[in-house]
């Protein structure tokens, strides 16, 4: 192996443990096997969607949930966590 590959692999394994200040996602779309059914869950500038009925009524589900968890802090926060609160009178 020549020492511009050791150089790189060193680079990415420093890249990947400093992953949850380095990396964002930003856009994806996973195949979610759920129990009855195959889900495609996208991800796309901070929203979620997926394929099943319950998101369709309700606009998350486990499927989404799931990947929240699985992708934990490397997720940017939502756009309405970014919103200002309205003020109520």
């Amino acid at each position: 192996m020549d020492s511009s590959m050791i150089g790189k692999i060193e680079k990415a394994k420093r890249y990947a443990a400093e992953a949850q200040r380095r990396v964002v996602f930003k856009q994806f779309c996973v195949a979610l096997e759920g129990d009855n059914n195959t889900y495609n869950v996208t991800f796309d500038g901070g929203r979620w969607l997926c394929g099943c009925r319950y998101f369709a009524t309700h606009g998350l589900c486990s499927h989404t949930m799931a990947m929240e968890r699985v992708l934990g802090v490397m997720l940017p926060p939502s756009p309405e966590a970014l919103e200002p609160a309205t003020p109520t009178n």
